[in-house]
């Protein structure tokens, strides 16, 4: 296929998968919190903005949720059909890690996540507000198990190799290997950006509509709050992860950098634009800031960064890819920083809800979160190559023995379907963005407490009344939640 070997095809088609699978648990993680904020500010103020809020949320939540465990399964599957010898030589480690996930986080989440979508009028208040925090709760342990068992495969530690295949003998070791700290912060706290850009953009949205109510304003300014101090925070976690990777990667770090050749004895400067080649071996058309690159990664203006050079041909990532990728990331990063800093100026100039370039901004930055999420999932683990196992086990000689036609048929089969399912997922949220969340003191049906024997709400449901109204920019849309 595309004169693409079956190496590469089982490879894009992992990357395919997993893109698509990634973005449904960062909102997920994200959103789960936000509810749990929601919720808790509801029952301590009695405002009914905040259980107005929660209702229009938990729908997307109840979406993505579904899309991010489909996904997920799909994901796993590959482990087995694509990657078997990896999971002949690795599994020993691997799967534990995962089955900790199901059985802690999966069934912790499953536990509650019906009382959390449908029992709003049928527990009490504190037993629903439990659910809803178990349920954000369980996608954070759930994130503790996934970057466990990723970050192993980045720095692995804690094991042995015994006839060909890895034994692990301290699981303190393998779970808390030298990566895992850094990159579940840098993980988590990047899902809750996403999440706070994607409530702002669609906050946004309804705002460049004249759609100014009390929720509306409420979401903006809880998701820029978020920005303002969430984001600096992600670009120190970011610092430390760099220097983490310094230590234990050294090669990735230098392809990120584009940086060849260390036979200058001089600092390394930091490369800000360019095209590293792999096969000229030099990064062309290059912009550069003397001294930067040492005095960000060392913390100093003398020492050097390592330089794809002082590897073998064979152990190098490609840099062209992680280069670039690790720019969308930082840049994306720098936005959301800009976004923070403006929205405070905006704040106390009083005018956050009525500049119109400012409210545009946000609303095309509504995925800069996922973009940097995908960024930055293309560094880490295009960075880790040629290795599945850092150091331990090559990528070619984890894949299993499917020919390229093979492959080539069921990448095809992915795309179209992914395309098809999600796309009509993707098409659902967005119909529930547009219609936004139903407001008014006289909808009872919200109100909580026991022995309430009122319908629950329908995460599911999209009620067509009222979208046609929100599209024209009503600021009233009837229909039920």
């Amino acid at each position: 296929m595309f004169g693409l070997e079956a190496l590469d095809l089982a490879r894009i088609q992992f990357a395919f998968t997993i893109s698509f699978h990634i973005i449904f648990p960062a909102i997920t993680i994200g959103l789960a919190s936000y509810l749990a904020v929601l919720e808790g500010l509801w029952l301590k103020t009695g405002q009914t903005v905040y259980r107005d809020l929660y209702h229009f949320w938990v729908k997307i939540f109840a979406v993505n949720f579904g899309m991010g465990v489909v996904s997920g399964l799909v994901m796993a599957y590959q482990f087995g059909t694509n990657w078997s010898a990896f999971s002949d030589f690795a599994g020993s480690v691997t799967g534990p890690l995962l089955a900790y996930e199901v059985l802690t986080a999966f069934f912790l989440e499953a536990g509650f996540l019906g009382v959390m979508l449908f029992g709003w009028n049928r527990v009490g208040p504190g037993l629903h507000f439990f659910s809803t925090v178990m349920v954000a709760v369980g996608t954070l342990i759930s994130t503790f198990w996934i970057l466990a068992s990723n970050s192993w495969m980045q720095t692995p530690q804690g094991f042995e190799i015994v006839d060909g295949r890895v034994i692990p003998v301290d699981w303190f070791a393998v779970v808390f290997n030298p990566s895992f700290p850094y990159r579940l912060a840098h993980m988590a706290t990047a899902a809750f950006l996403a999440t706070a850009f994607f409530v702002g953009a669609s906050a946004a949205w309804h705002l460049l509509r004249g759609r100014d109510t009390p929720a509306m304003r409420k979401m903006f300014s809880m998701a820029l709050w978020m920005a303002l101090l969430v984001a600096p925070i992600q670009a120190v976690i970011g610092d430390f992860h760099g220097l983490n990777t310094l230590k234990h990667q050294p090669a990735k770090i230098a392809a990120i950098e584009g940086h060849w050749d260390n036979s200058s004895g001089e600092p390394t400067p930091l490369i800000l634009f360019g095209w590293p080649d792999m096969q000229r071996e030099e990064t062309r058309f290059k912009v550069e800031v003397p001294y930067l690159g040492s005095l960000i990664l060392t913390h100093s203006l003398d020492k050097q960064v390592p330089a794809l050079k002082e590897f073998a041909k064979e152990d190098r990532p490609n840099s062209t890819i992680v280069f670039w990728s690790f720019r969308v990331m930082v840049a994306m990063g720098l936005l959301m920083i800009l976004a923070g800093v403006w929205s405070l100026w905006l704040r106390w100039r009083g005018n956050l809800y009525r500049s119109r370039p400012f409210l545009y901004f946000c609303l095309w930055m509504g995925p800069s979160g996922l973009i940097a999420i995908l960024a930055g999932w293309f560094t880490t683990e295009i960075g880790r190559q040629p290795w599945v196992v850092y150091g331990l086990m090559r990528t070619a000689d984890g894949v299993s023995a499917h020919s390229a036609a093979q492959l080539g048929l069921t990448l095809v089969l992915f795309v179209v379907v992914y395309f098809a399912v999600f796309g009509a997922g993707f098409g659902y949220v967005m119909r529930l963005v547009r219609k936004g969340p139903v407001t008014g003191e006289g909808d009872h049906q919200h109100e909580g407490g026991p022995g309430t024997p009122h319908t629950p709400a329908r995460p599911l449901s999209a009620p067509k009344e009222g979208l046609h109204d929100s599209d024209q920019g009503t600021e009233h849309v009837e229909g039920r939640a």
